[in-house]
């Protein structure tokens, strides 16, 4: 989950995990074309800090298992949490300081969080966070260090890439050796984990088995600590879809580090987590982690490696939405499920040790943040309020009552009237309106505003209207007009005289998507229903007036397609709109570059 080089630009969705499905609010908000997963894995492949030197690294798999190095007692009594000092949304250029890591490695001692985990060797981090904790022993902080694995093996490299990441590997490997057999460091360091998710299907570092093996043998010949490498569970568990066989792994390591994220698995819905109530969602939740562990568990047993260890090397739960986690992430859920982590931890046969992911929240993660014990102003969330009396958190409450879950949206069946009117001030004899307020719902952050005010209305429709400020990713960005809680079903509009209309003011430069959006990720039945326009089209015109826009819906249909992270059986629904309007600019689609012209919105009405 965490990326380890300075220079890899913050991506919108998760990290070494493939772009999440969407959900009926927020799905929207992570549309891309299909060539950006391609695009944004030779980024993460190639990227790397000039800081990275060569030593080191590679070798031969072992053929035995090796006999595995005890685990610390601080695995088993210390509270654990993964920790990245970075606060803001551009780890490249932000300047660490030792003055702000020892801010948070207080906050984290003084709330009793005396193991964390950290991803790199890096000068930048780890040899910062290692300084500060040698200076002040009694905050008392163990740490698990990690080397950070870049692919060496990627189908998307070429030979001088590839010679270049092994250089950088045996760089990370030659310095975390160097900090864990420090004279000041050697007791602070508990173990040391060699990769991030480099093995597991969807990794965006792949690397072979037999190369982390290497690595992992090279670090443990020259270290005393436990070593091991951070893998998903379904990797250690051997399951049918995986490609790699953990063995050589097994062999290498003295203990397991597995993933498990309910969270995140529930995006693809792979347990049942759309249950009537909180308490029964969260209570699935936990029992889908422990499937995980208990998957990897019998795998070991059966591969004959019984007597190693089990770490959750991360799991967690987020605060707050910020990749369709609609339904699930919220203060209180987050608490739901730590305590249940909790729960877990002090129960036979539970694993040595549960490293919360993370400990605080990191903004350059875009889509994969929301995860921290403490949002990024180091203010504490609810779920950890009580250890930090003096501290005003961030919500005072998060009761079971006020978790979310999941509520199947509703309908009113077909609008039969002409005009159906999804956001003006003005009302026309005979028309339909949603039956619940509609809202403006930005993607994934990435328009800075769209207040409602009278200076953003149109002639024709004289009171509020929308100002629309983009503030782009790297791929783009978008507005939608949703249900927050239904759908409509707007299937007697999809005639040849069914129109979607809009006024709009704008000097927007080329091309904009206009449209909606049909059936539900939850469902996996997600369908984007856009098309770009040019100024001179359809009654738009670019030249900071207002203008009445009408497109054939028959039209913007045609340009319909299976949603980003859906299947190929999605498909059109005009039964079931979860999204009665989109604006966005895509520049995969739109071929723009970034700009952020304002853009004014009002009058927006379906009609036949």
């Amino acid at each position: 989950m965490e990326i380890g080089l300075a220079s890899v630009p913050s991506i919108p969705f998760k990290e070494a995990k493939l772009p999440l499905p969407k959900t009926p609010i927020y799905e929207k908000k992570f549309i891309m074309q299909k060539n950006l997963t391609l695009w944004m894995s030779s980024v993460l492949l190639t990227c790397a800090t000039a800081a990275l030197v060569a030593c080191g690294g590679g070798g031969v798999v072992p053929s035995t298992g090796v006999a595995p190095r005890a685990l610390s007692a601080d695995f088993n009594t210390r509270k654990a949490a993964s920790y990245s000092p970075f606060r803001t949304g551009n780890r490249d250029t932000e300047p660490l300081t030792d003055a702000n890591v020892l801010q948070d490695l207080q906050l984290l001692s003084d709330g009793g969080f005396k193991l964390i985990r950290l991803f790199d060797s890096s000068n930048n981090v780890a040899d910062r966070v290692l300084r500060q904790l040698a200076a002040h022993p009694s905050l008392d902080i163990k740490v698990m260090l990690g080397a950070y694995i870049v692919s060496e093996s990627s189908p998307y490299l070429n030979d001088a890439q590839r010679a270049s990441n092994r250089a950088l590997n045996q760089a990370e490997v030659a310095r975390a050796v160097a900090l864990a057999t420090n004279t000041n460091y050697r007791s602070i360091v508990a173990a040391v984990s060699v990769g991030n998710e480099t093995m597991v299907s969807w990794s965006f570092v792949p690397s072979s088995t037999a190369i982390m093996a290497g690595y992992i043998t090279s670090v443990r010949n020259q270290i005393t600590q436990p070593v091991t490498t951070d893998d998903n569970w379904a990797f250690f568990a051997g399951i049918n879809t995986e490609p790699n066989d953990p063995k050589p792994i097994l062999n290498a390591v003295d203990f397991v580090s597995v993933h498990t994220y309910p969270l995140a698995d529930s995006l693809y819905n792979t347990w049942d987590w759309r249950q009537s109530t909180a308490v029964a969602m969260m209570d699935g939740a936990i029992a889908k982690a422990k499937a995980d562990v208990n998957a990897v568990r019998a795998n070991l047993e059966a591969r004959g490696f019984s007597n190693l260890p089990i770490v959750v090397g991360e799991t967690g739960w987020k605060a707050t939405i910020t990749n369709g986690e609609t339904y699930r992430a919220s203060p209180a859920n987050q608490r739901m499920y730590y305590e249940r982590l909790t729960a877990w931890a002090a129960s036979p046969g539970a694993p040595k040790s549960i490293i919360y992911f993370e400990a605080f929240d990191e903004p350059w993660k875009g889509a994969d943040d929301g995860w921290g014990l403490f949002n990024v102003a180091r203010t504490p969330r609810c779920v950890i309020k009580d250890l930090y009396p003096l501290i005003t958190p961030e919500t005072s409450s998060c009761t079971d009552a006020q978790a979310l879950h999941y509520i199947a949206p509703t309908s009113r069946g077909a609008v039969t009237e002409n005009r159906y009117t999804a956001y003006a001030d003005t009302v026309t004899q005979g028309e339909a309106r949603p039956f619940e307020t509609p809202r403006f719902d930005a993607w994934n952050g990435t328009t800075a505003s769209y207040p409602q005010s009278a200076g953003a209305a149109a002639p024709s429709d004289q009171g509020n209207g929308i100002t629309i400020t983009p503030s782009p990713e790297v791929w783009g960005w978008g507005l939608i007009l949703d249900m927050p809680n239904g759908t409509e079903d707007l299937s007697n509009f999809n005639v040849p005289s069914g129109r979607l209309n809009f006024s709009i003011k704008t000097t927007y430069a080329g091309k904009l998507e206009i449209g909606f959006y049909t059936g539900s990720s939850v469902m996996n039945t997600g369908y984007d229903v856009y098309v770009p326009i040019s100024s001179g089209q359809y009654g738009y015109v670019n030249d900071g007036a207002w203008h009445d826009v009408s497109i054939p819906i028959s039209v913007i249909v045609s340009h319909g397609a299976p949603a980003y992270g859906m299947p190929n059986t999605a498909a059109l629904n005009m039964r079931q709109i979860p999204s009665l309007f989109v604006i966005a600019d895509r520049y995969g689609v739109t071929g723009n570059t970034t700009q952020v012209t304002p853009i004014k919105l009002d009058a927006i009405f379906w009609s036949k």
